[in-house]
Order: structure tokens, then C-alpha cells, then sequence
């Protein structure tokens, strides 16, 4: 099975550019995540009677968004958190708006394990949604992919805008403290792996530099290729004997992020 992941910055957009169709026609992912789809369903142009589709969209419009697309049809869908999560961690929003309303979290069940998909809040670039991101968000999306692992292992992906390490984007001296890669950031990616997760690219490519999922528009950047990594597939341990391979596509173009992938044994 090929499992997809891939932050479009808007659905409308990589389709209207041709580049989400003939990324389909290439790839042909088994499940594909998106995230900032940036639409509701129905509001894009997409023609894929292959695949079962599952949208949670902001109440904003025009703002972030996640998708799911499956050719097998999952046992139940959830989107976002629990009540009782979003109660605990007072995910009631800060002075952006509330991050539980913004379509940010997918949470598809299949017979051997649960995909989730999640597009993480930034914390900006002052810092100011930093404390929301790490004493809030980060703790509730852990919680919940704990609820969801005690019935089944658990593959999220998704738009993590976090940096982990300094091997994970092309400038990390310049960019210690700053959005992106912060001790804080850090930590909450430091706490999945502390719970029995692991970062299936890294761990099958260990010492691979250069390898980056999102570039700025700035300075020509992507065909210089200073980027980060920032776009990830996170597993269960249980799942680390049928994860065979983590692939990043940085040829996949139409957005300032590239798709991220992983080959499983179904």
C-alpha cells in the first residue's frame, strides 16, 4: 500500500495548475492526506470515482482544512479531537480563532490501523501562538493518537511545522529560537517519539541530508533547495516491521510544500 501525505496550500489551486491531477495519474496513492485544503467539499473541481472522500474544513472560509482520500473505504471516520480532549487542554482558541473549528485533524480507522492526518498550528512568526502550540495543541494531538492506539496502531502524517532536527532543514544555526524550530517545537516532536512513535524517514534514512518537504518563495529557495522538513509520517513502533519505504517528492510541484510518503505491508 502507498500511503500519501501532502499540504496542497489550497486545493483549488493545485488543481486549477494540473499538478493534483497528474500527481494522482503518476502516484495513484492508496490513501492520500491532504492538508490546508483550503475549500470545503464540493467547492473543488475533483473527479476521482476511485477514491472514498472525507473533508474537514474550517468554519472560516478559505482557511487551512484537511482531506482524506481512500480507495478502501475506512471503518469509521473522526474529525478533530474528542470534547473531553479539547475541554482538558482549553483548545477554546486564542486571538487567531479557535484551532479546534479550523479542519486541522482527519481520523480514519481501517482494519489493521487507524490514519490520521493533522495540520498543526503555527506558531508565527512572533512567537505569538508558540504557548498554544505547546501547551495546548501538541499534548491534546498525543492524547489523541493514544486513544486512538489502544485498539489499534496508529500512521499520522501531516504538516508537523516543526523542524526536528538540525538535519531536518538547510540553515539551523541561523534559525535556532525562530518559528519552526524552537525548543518547544522540538520537544512536543520529542514527546511522540517518547510515547512509542516513531518518524519513519528519519528512521529509514537516518543520515540522508538535504532532505526537505517545504521551501520558502523567497530567494529562489526551492531550486537551491534551502528548505526544511517539516511534512512527516509518524507510525506506532508496532508498525515498524511493515513500514518498507519513506520517500520525500520534491519533483511533485504546485505547492511550497511536497509530498511525503510511505510503502506498508497491508
Amino acid at each position: 500500500m502507498k500511503l500519501y501525505s501532502w499540504n496542497v496550500n489550497g486545493i483549488r489551486a493545485v488543481i486549477n495548475k494540473g499538478t493534483f491531477q497528474q500527481f494522482i495519474k503518476d502516484h495513484q496513492p492508496d490513501i492520500l492526506c491532504l492538508q490546508e485544503t483550503k475549500a470545503k467539499q464540493g467547492q473543488a473541481d475533483i473527479d476521482l470515482p476511485d477514491y472514498h472522500e472525507y473533508w474537514n474544513s474550517a468554519d472560516k472560509a478559505g482557511y487551512s482544512g484537511t482531506a482524506i482520500f481512500s480507495k478502501m473505504k475506512p471503518i469509521q471516520v473522526l474529525n478533530g479531537f474528542a470534547d473531553a480532549i479539547a475541554e482538558k487542554y482549553n483548545l477554546a482558541g486564542d486571538s487567531y480563532g479557535d484551532p479546534t473549528k479550523e479542519g486541522r485533524v482527519i481520523s480514519a480507522e481501517f482494519e489493521k490501523f487507524w490514519v490520521v492526518t493533522v495540520y498543526t498550528p503555527n506558531s508565527k512568526g512572533d512567537l505569538s501562538r508558540l504557548e498554544l502550540r505547546h501547551k495546548q495543541w501538541d499534548p491534546a494531538f498525543l492524547e489523541h493518537i493514544q486513544q486512538l492506539e489502544q485498539s489499534k496502531p496508529v500512521l499520522f502524517c501531516g504538516d508537523l511545522n516543526v523542524a526536528h532536527q538540525e538535519i531536518d532543514l538547510a540553515n539551523p544555526k541561523q534559525n535556532v529560537g525562530k518559528h519552526g524550530f524552537t525548543n518547544e517545537e522540538r520537544e512536543g516532536f520529542d514527546q511522540f517519539i517518547a510515547a512509542g512513535l516513531f518518524d519513519t524517514f528519519r528512521t529509514l534514512h537516518p543520515d540522508q541530508k538535504d532532505a526537505y518537504t517545504w521551501w520558502t518563495h523567497w530567494a529562489n529557495a526551492r531550486a537551491r533547495n534551502v528548505g526544511w522538513r517539516i511534512d512527516y509520517w509518524v507510525a506506532s513502533n508496532r508498525l515498524k516491521d511493515i513500514v518498507r519505504g519513506a520517500h520525500i517528492h520534491p519533483d511533485v510541484m504546485g505547492s511550497d510544500h511536497c509530498p511525503v510518503s510511505i510503502e506498508i505491508d497491508a
